[in-house]
């Protein structure tokens, strides 16, 4: 599966990454790279707890980039 992971840069430098369609899936890192990593692992802690608690796993969302000229 696939989600969207939006990622962005604190007031200190760390990063921060959050999954939009998993309410409350949030994680941080120093670099891109481990904050990239600590969201998949915190994607995954989501999705077994859905799992678990036999909850529906939201549908991955579909993202298409388009341009535009201004």
């Amino acid at each position: 599966m696939k989600f969207r992971v939006i990622i962005e840069q604190d007031e200190d430098k760390n990063f921060i990454a959050q999954c939009s369609n998993l309410p409350g899936c949030i994680s941080q890192g120093k670099t891109r790279q481990e904050t990239i990593k600590n969201i998949k692992d915190a994607i995954q802690g989501y999705l077994e707890s859905l799992k678990k608690h036999n909850e529906a796993i939201p549908p991955a969302i579909e993202e298409e980039m388009v341009e535009v000229y201004a």
